[in-house]
């Protein structure tokens, strides 16, 4: 899937995979439509961190999931 380009299909599939790698066992309550493509760049990014890991601690999690929170639409 071509990134580079922001989209809202792109947000959720970035969120979905997010959710995967992180293993969220809130994963349900954290819907990709909920995330706007506004926030496309630290969406990325977060996304990045964690695909670029093939481990993350727990703070490490906490502060991806803390940061998606941030960028969930209220």
């Amino acid at each position: 899937m071509d990134l580079s380009q922001p989209s809202q299909e792109n947000v959720e599939y970035m969120i979905e995979g997010i959710k995967n790698k992180l293993k969220m066992a809130s994963a349900a309550a954290m819907q990709a439509s909920a995330f706007s493509v506004d926030h496309y760049e630290d969406i990325l990014d977060v996304y990045e961190v964690a695909m670029g890991s093939d481990r993350l601690s727990i703070s490490q999690v906490e502060a991806l999931v803390s940061e998606l929170g941030r960028l969930r639409q209220k």
